[in-house]
């Protein structure tokens, strides 16, 4: 291996060499370096992003195992900027529970490691190694709060659980290579060309969707989310819905459209199936809940389900729509855990949704900016979330998707009175007492996320022409 060919991958060796340095750093000066290694940690994914954004074209290295292209960028810019947000979210909330330590910055470089792996995988070995040097770093980092019943019950359902999708991937993977005789994607889709599919294929298609539909938290393999995200910390929940999604829904989108091609009609049925049944169940379940987290868990699972649509028209104009759909994504949701994370009263968090009570005339920024987020997760016009459904709906339709896209505007209008029910409660309730003041990390990330969301509702063409862009590089 020469050294033009690490060049593709520099951004990932970067960040496991920082983590290595870091992982020293900790041994040697214990908790005193947990500031230090925070700081690091943001270094290094500021550096990896720089990286990421200085490529260009269309690269493959490791022996066919690892591609850099424009899609790859574009969801690793998301992944990047995700992990980061986790650390300004994490450094004071962490710190005043009682459960920072110096392992957390670096389990999460460990973690972002992983997710730019999966991004890149072009054969199932590297998508393996990438989605098991992610989750791994995210069971430990699930049960974070040791000393909580909660988050240990959080990590070790978690982790059993995906154990059991890493089995069902794997065997999935092994089917795929037996009936292929390849693991590398354009191989696998050589193999697939003109709708050559066995049954025996089909069911290896059918293995490795049960094992990815866990990672994007897509019905049927959707009961760790509410769990997890209620008992880990706020921070942990924050960082799975935004980072690890990205790669996730990358990973999908690569298996599917880059490895099986040839056989759409059949991996289509599969990805509106999930589709369909993450959409309703998200936007049924959420009605009834009081503690916003698990809300917002639910509000997860939905959106997932409405990426999904994107996919499942198997179009370059469906992957713009996953990706656009994937950007505005994020940015919402670590806006609203950043207002999670300010709901404070008398040095303890609160996480039921009355207490937002009057919060528009305690701390009219705030209403605001968690109103905006609401809306826009609601997909109501003209604020981002509108253009994100917009995009992966249009898709559908133009796929002759018919029911599919009806089946998504319906649960969309569902999925919307618990958005508007969180807003008529900080507007109109009778006022509770004020929350403290948030630390500046979080206010900083709630900041960007706000003006993300009001930019691109007023100018979304950047964004879209970006992912249009990145869409063809699969196609």
């Amino acid at each position: 291996m020469t050294v033009p060919a690490l060049g593709p991958a520099l951004p990932e060796i970067i960040l496991a060499l920082g983590a290595i340095a870091m992982v020293l750093v900790g041994a040697i000066k214990g908790e005193r370096s947990t500031r230090l290694l925070e700081g690091a940690a943001i270094a290094l994914f500021v550096l990896a992003l720089v990286l990421v954004l200085s490529g260009e074209g269309k690269i493959i290295t490791f022996n066919g195992s690892f591609v850099a292209d424009g899609f790859a960028r574009f969801m690793k810019v998301l992944t990047l900027l995700g992990a980061a947000a986790t650390i300004l979210l994490s450094s004071d909330a962490l710190r005043r529970s009682g459960s920072m330590r110096f392992e957390f910055p670096i389990l999460v470089v460990l973690a972002t490691v992983g997710m730019m792996m999966m991004i890149s995988a072009n054969d199932l070995i590297s998508l393996y190694v990438g989605l098991e040097l992610q989750s791994l770093a995210l069971y430990v980092v699930a049960a974070f709060d040791r000393d909580n019943a909660k988050s240990t019950e959080a990590g070790l359902k978690y982790f059993v659980l995906g154990a059991l999708s890493s089995g069902m991937l794997l065997y999935g993977s092994s089917l795929v290579y037996g009936f292929t005789g390849t693991v590398s994607f354009p191989g696998i889709a050589a193999a697939t060309q003109g709708g050559h599919v066995g049954i025996g294929l089909i069911f290896g298609i059918v293995f490795i969707a049960a094992g990815v539909a866990f990672k994007i938290s897509a019905v049927p393999f959707h009961m760790w989310t509410p769990d997890v995200y209620e008992g880990a910390p706020t921070p942990v929940a924050a960082f799975f819905a935004s980072a690890p999604k990205m790669a996730a829904m990358a990973m999908v989108v690569r298996v599917f459209v880059g490895a099986f091609p040839g056989a759409l009609h059949d991996w289509q049925q599969i990805i509106i199936f999930i589709a369909i049944a993450s959409m309703a169940l998200g936007a049924f379940a959420a009605i009834g809940q009081s503690n916003i987290k698990r809300l917002l868990a639910y509000s997860s699972i939905a959106n997932m389900g409405y990426a999904l649509v994107g996919l499942a028209a198997g179009t370059a104009n469906g992957v713009q729509g996953v990706m656009v759909y994937m950007a505005i994504y994020l940015a919402t949701t670590l806006g609203a855990f950043a207002c999670v994370l300010l709901m404070r009263r008398d040095g303890k968090p609160v996480e039921e949704i009355s207490e937002l009570a009057g919060l528009s005339r305690t701390n009219p920024w705030m209403a605001f900016a968690l109103s905006m987020m609401m809306f826009s997760l609601a997909g109501i016009p003209p604020l981002a979330g509108f253009w994100a459904k917009f995009y992966v709906f249009l898709a559908a339709i133009e796929a002759k998707l018919y029911v599919l896209a009806v089946v998504g505007v319906v649960t969309s209008v569902v999925g919307a009175y618990y958005y508007l029910r969180l807003v008529k409660i900080i507007y109109f309730d009778d006022a509770k007492p004020a929350f403290e003041k948030g630390d500046i990390g979080v206010r900083a990330v709630l900041l960007i996320s706000a003006a993300f969301v009001l930019v691109l509702s007023l100018a979304p063409a950047p964004l879209l022409n970006s992912a249009a862009a990145a869409a063809k590089s699969l196609f």
